[in-house]
C-alpha cells in the first residue's frame, strides 16, 4: 500500500511540474480553429512561450478569457464531481476544459497597425499583406473593416475559420478593445495528441513560408 501511495504521489508531482514548467493539455470545444484545429482535438502547449521564448505573429495560443469574451453560460459541475475534475486539471491530467481559456492565432504583435480595408479583402499588418493559406476553404480573411494598433503588452488574435470565429474582431467594443494581454497567455500550441488520426505538430506558417523563400 505505500508503494502504491508512492507511486501516485510521485506521479502527481511529476504531472504538476510538467504542466507548470513544460507542457499542458487543451480540448478544443469549437470550430473556430478550423481546418488547423478540428473540434474534440487534444492538443498540447509549450510553456516557453510567452516566456523565455518571445511569440511570434502565426503562433496559435492559448489565453485565459481577458474579458468574459466566453460568458458564464451552461450547468457547472458541484460536490465530489468538481474536486475530482480540479485535481485532476490542477495537476494536468486532464486537459484545460473551455470554460476559461481559448485558442487562437496571433496576427498582431505589441505595435502592430492591423487593418482590414475591405471586407472580403486581406488582413493587413504594418501595410503588407498576409499570406494566409492556413484560413478555412471560402472563409473571408477580413469579414469586417477595422484598423488598430495593438499596444505594448497585448496582441490581436483572429481565428483560422474566420467566418466562424468570436475573436478580437467581436470585441472591439470590450474593454481593451478586442486586444488579449501577453500576460494572459498560457502557451504556444505544438503539437494533435488526439484523436490518434490526426495527431501531428502544428507549426509556424509564416516560419514556413520564409524558409521557402
Amino acid at each position: 500500500m505505500k508503494e502504491l501511495v508512492l507511486v501516485i504521489v510521485s506521479a502527481l508531482l511529476l504531472s504538476l511540474v510538467i504542466k507548470t514548467f513544460f507542457f499542458q493539455s487543451f480540448y478544443i470545444p469549437s470550430p473556430s480553429m478550423e481546418p488547423t484545429l478540428v473540434e474534440g482535438d487534444r492538443i498540447l502547449v509549450t510553456k516557453w512561450r510567452p516566456d523565455p521564448l518571445p511569440l511570434r505573429r502565426g503562433d496559435v495560443v492559448v489565453f485565459k478569457d481577458p474579458a468574459n469574451w466566453l460568458g458564464h453560460a451552461g450547468e457547472e459541475d458541484s460536490g465530489l464531481t468538481l474536486v475530482v475534475k480540479d485535481v485532476l486539471t490542477w495537476t494536468g491530467l486532464l486537459p484545460e476544459d473551455a470554460g476559461e481559456h481559448l485558442v487562437k492565432r496571433v496576427i498582431g504583435l505589441p505595435g502592430d497597425i492591423v487593418e482590414c480595408t475591405d471586407p472580403d479583402g486581406q488582413v493587413t499588418v504594418n501595410g503588407d499583406a498576409l499570406d494566409e493559406d492556413y484560413i478555412a476553404e471560402g472563409s473571408r480573411p477580413c469579414g469586417t473593416t477595422f484598423r488598430v494598433e495593438v499596444p505594448a503588452g497585448y496582441l490581436w488574435v483572429m481565428g483560422d475559420n474566420r467566418d466562424d470565429s468570436a475573436d478580437s474582431r467581436a470585441h472591439m467594443g470590450d474593454p481593451g478593445g478586442g486586444t488579449v494581454p501577453v500576460d494572459n497567455v498560457v502557451g504556444t500550441t505544438f503539437a494533435v495528441v488526439w484523436p490518434f488520426d490526426r495527431f501531428g505538430g502544428v507549426g509556424n506558417p509564416f516560419d514556413d513560408q520564409a524558409a521557402q523563400e
